[in-house]
């Protein structure tokens, strides 16, 4: 259901900035990984999904970050 979910929101990403489609798309490829791991019972998938969250986590704090800097000083800090 997540999984669903969270690839409309990355479609709706395809027309936004890259940092957005990264932590929508991978945020999509982990849930879909979670659901495997359920089905599965694989404990591979389940550390494939946990690296892959630690990753989607880190680029939405790059993100958050490079929004703001780039709101504050009115020109771009760091790309997104």
């Amino acid at each position: 259901m997540w999984g669903l979910f969270t690839l409309g929101m990355f479609v709706g990403t395809l027309r936004l900035t890259r940092s957005l489609q990264f932590i929508f798309g991978s945020l999509t490829v982990r849930f879909f990984l979670l659901a495997l791991r359920d089905i599965t019972g694989s404990t591979f998938l389940a550390a494939a999904a946990g690296y892959e969250g630690i990753l989607c986590g880190l680029s939405a704090f790059y993100t958050a970050i490079a929004q703001v800097l780039n709101e504050v000083y009115r020109k771009k800090i760091l790309p997104l």
